[in-house]
């Protein structure tokens, strides 16, 4: 949803399509497959030059320090995040209940609790976090928050009216 919204304010977005939009996202993945290898492979980086790149916590200790970058750090609630979790699973025929829930929540939240922890420790980074929730709940004043985060380069309103609140299907 949130690089839905960034692309409609006016961002430029690098992905390369290759994850096609399913049943779990019908609106695409917004990725970028070289990401997932940053560790080994920063050659996509100058392609990435004032554009947002969807990328997962755990990445992003491998972004060089030679940059500065604004993360906007999506939250949901643990039990949203492994409803839409076992729901994928079992659409791509996977055991949903090879590792627990709780296992699970465990493991996020205490990975949650170091990354949180490093990204305030970092100078070249600057971060918003933004609850998925408060965005559905009031999609005008969270994009307001993106706009100010982002130095205005992106248009709220805009941003607003391409919240989808059918998409919101993993409640908790």
């Amino acid at each position: 949803m949130m690089m839905m919204m960034l692309q409609v304010g006016g961002m430029s977005v690098l992905t390369d399509n290759i994850r096609q939009a399913d049943d779990d996202n019908p609106r695409g993945y917004y990725e970028l497959e070289r990401v997932k290898e940053i560790e080994h492979d920063k050659g996509w980086l100058p392609l990435a030059e004032g554009k947002v790149v969807k990328m997962v916590s755990v990445l992003l200790r491998h972004l060089p320090d030679d940059h500065d970058y604004k993360v906007i750090f999506m939250r949901r609630k643990m039990g949203e995040i492994l409803a839409s979790q076992r729901r994928m699973l079992i659409r791509r025929g996977e055991d949903p209940d090879a590792v627990s829930d709780e296992k699970i929540a465990e493991v996020s939240r205490k990975h949650l609790q170091q990354v949180e922890k490093w990204l305030s420790e970092q100078q070249y980074i600057d971060v918003l976090y933004v609850r998925y929730s408060d965005i559905l709940a009031d999609p005008r004043e969270q994009a307001t928050r993106i706009s100010r985060f982002l130095d205005d380069r992106v248009d709220p309103e805009r941003m607003a009216q391409a919240v989808d609140e059918r998409l919101y299907r993993q409640r908790s």
